[in-house]
């Protein structure tokens, strides 16, 4: 296979492409399942099934650990925000039209909410205890898209 590819970090930038868009088909298959009553819903629901596929082995070492160091930080946001931002910008405008958000520039929201999720899962993928790690960060996810939202958080 590495003879189709000029080089090695063509043929790796061609899995990673492979598994973004399987991220994003496995992403939307969640939130449709989940069959989520309001906007918030979806998108703690896109949220809890990025940190669950992030946290797969081979998600982890791919697209958290090995994609940053071989594309470099540029290589690895622009592949991020092309196969993740579209469906932020779209769970985020419901928010808006359901009016659970302020009307605001969905793409510079949707830029840094897909950050935010981004470092979620880096945390998750460093963590010494990733399944711990995990219930953290999707608490403070949770939090952050329902203060986002201006609903009430849930008592502790």
């Amino acid at each position: 296979m590495y003879h189709q590819y000029a080089d090695k970090t063509k043929l790796f930038l061609a899995v990673i492409e492979a598994v973004e868009a399987d991220v994003i088909e496995r992403l939307t298959a969640a939130v449709v399942a989940a069959e989520p009553g309001t906007p918030a819903d979806a998108l703690r629901t896109a949220a809890d099934a990025w940190l669950d596929i992030a946290s797969e082995p081979e998600v982890r070492q791919l697209v958290l650990l090995d994609a940053p160091s071989v594309l470099g930080w540029a290589g690895f946001r622009e592949i991020s925000l092309r196969y993740g931002l579209g469906m932020t910008e779209q769970l985020l405008s419901a928010a808006v039209e359901a009016d659970q958000l302020t009307p605001q520039p969905i793409r510079p929201l949707a830029t840094i909410m897909l950050g935010a999720l981004d470092e979620a899962a880096m945390s998750i993928a460093s963590a010494e205890d990733p399944e711990h790690e995990k219930g953290e960060v999707r608490t403070v996810v949770h939090n952050l898209i329902d203060g986002l939202l201006g609903l009430p958080h849930p008592p502790s």
